[in-house]
């Protein structure tokens, strides 16, 4: 994924935001962005998902629950990062 640095100026922004329209018309942009979210969701859901897999899986194997809260803290972690790419392309859009 691209992350752009955060010394880009306003001015900078524009330009590329022109040149977005330019090469995907202006009819196109929308069409990116529902992809981007539903890309982004879908992502989450995945991530939800070995979440509550990983727990189930710990609860059947009678894993302590110190073992438990360690890997929930891990994925909360995780989710955080992908919360905080996630969150600046959503701003970006």
């Amino acid at each position: 994924m691209l992350l752009l640095p955060l010394f880009i100026s306003g001015a900078e922004i524009a330009f590329i935001m022109f040149i977005l329209v330019m090469v995907f018309g202006a009819d196109k942009i929308p069409e990116i962005a529902r992809g981007l979210g539903k890309g982004m969701k879908s992502l989450k859901n995945a991530s939800n998902d070995i979440k509550g897999e990983i727990q189930r899986s710990a609860e059947k194997q009678g894993i302590d629950k110190n073992m438990s809260n360690d890997i929930k803290g891990e994925i909360d972690k995780v989710r955080e990062d992908i919360d905080d790419i996630t969150g600046s392309v959503r701003r970006k859009l």
